[in-house]
């Protein structure tokens, strides 16, 4: 069922009269949009059930920006769209190819949405908008409802320009100089998201941080990529329930019944515990973060996840001075559980929709 939560202080005369950026996270069972402020403050949220298909991809994530800037408020200033969708993403035009569990084969989905609502448009890949959002949580900036700002400096940041030339051109999180936040979405599958000054990495083919398929686990489990040893097999929502089946919310029973004793619940445990350690020096030692960040469904384990983690990391720094060094446990956060951050972090990537010029691609937007 959808559900709405307009910000319980919004001020149609005050508040709403700057930039609004929605954000729209395509996922395979709900999209979730928000709204925020100029100053990253939420306004508004609001989620539907999915359905498959072009057209429907298409349709739903236009009635979900209608309604969301029905929440705003008609007194607002320029408002810019960021989409957050599974699958291979050319963020530069918005194409989207295999979604496969959104039915989706190609679609021009950025010049789509952009034709039918009149507003600037940038599509990104789900993990890179996650890891956009999470990255905005780094240091307490973003304000969620019902809060006040932690430090002035937190609003004058905010209020520097989100488009600002260098490297890559416009950054979404402009606050973010010389920082790299890295983020693993340990979610159905494995992948990580790279924010680098306040940009989202994208690589030559956009296949960066697609760690999950890297053949390195000696267990050599089949992957649907087929390989077989993928880190994804072993590190994952879907290997803990291949490993751990039958149960409703595998990882918190897993860690539990290990934790009771279980001798099987013990070696699945150790097998996922090292996977997912596994994952966190594989990008800390390609792109060495200052902040790792773990995410996806299976965070919402919460604590005794990071313990977990936290404990096979240690395994490895006790048999080396070099890993030890590195001190990974320091920079291991989680994601926060109460805050929508992949719909947040594509209303900050949308920001960088604002200069985005027509596409030839328009006209061809739906069609598969």
């Amino acid at each position: 069922m959808a559900a709405s939560t307009p910000h319980p202080e919004a001020d149609t005369d005050s508040v709403q009269t700057g930039p609004i950026s929605l954000g729209i996270d395509i996922g395979g069972t709900k999209i979730e949009g928000v709204a925020i402020d100029g100053d990253k403050r939420l306004l508004a949220c609001h989620r539907i059930p999915t359905r498959k298909g072009n057209q429907a991809v298409h349709d739903d994530t236009v009635t979900l920006i209608r309604h969301l800037l029905s929440l705003v408020g008609p007194n607002r200033g320029p408002v810019t769209v960021g989409l957050g969708i599974p699958g291979r993403v050319d963020a530069n035009h918005g194409i989207v190819d295999d979604a496969v569990n959104l039915g989706i084969r190609h679609m021009a989905l950025g010049p789509a949405v952009a034709k039918t609502t009149g507003l600037p448009v940038r599509v990104e890949n789900d993990v890179n908008i996650a890891a956009l959002g999470a990255a905005s949580q780094a240091d307490n900036t973003l304000i969620a409802p019902e809060t006040t700002p932690h430090s002035e400096a937190a609003r004058d940041q905010v209020r520097r320009p989100a488009s600002e030339p260098g490297r890559d051109g416009p950054r979404a999180l402009p606050d973010q100089d010389d920082h790299v936040v890295a983020f693993i979405n340990l979610g159905t599958g494995l992948a990580a998201g790279i924010i680098r000054e306040g940009r989202i990495e994208h690589g030559a083919s956009g296949a960066i941080g697609e760690i999950g398929h890297i053949s390195v686990d000696a267990h050599q489990f089949p992957c649907k990529c087929g390989q077989c040893g993928c880190l994804e097999t072993v590190a994952s929502g879907a290997a803990v329930e291949a490993l751990w089946p039958g149960i409703a919310h595998p990882l918190p029973d897993l860690i539990a019944q290990a934790s009771k004793g279980n001798q099987h619940a013990k070696e699945v445990q150790d097998i996922i515990g090292h996977g997912i350690a596994l994952a966190v020096q594989i990008v800390a030692l390609a792109i060495d973060p200052a902040v790792i960040i773990l995410g996806g469904g299976m965070s919402k384990t919460g604590q005794p996840l990071l313990n977990l983690v936290t404990e096979h990391l240690n395994k490895s720094a006790a048999c080396s001075h070099f890993i030890a060094s590195l001190r990974l446990p320091d920079r291991l956060r989680l994601a926060p559980a109460d805050l929508p951050i992949a719909a947040i972090g594509a209303a900050l990537a949308g920001r960088m929709a604002a200069d985005s010029r027509p596409s030839e691609l328009i006209g061809k937007e739906i069609a598969s």
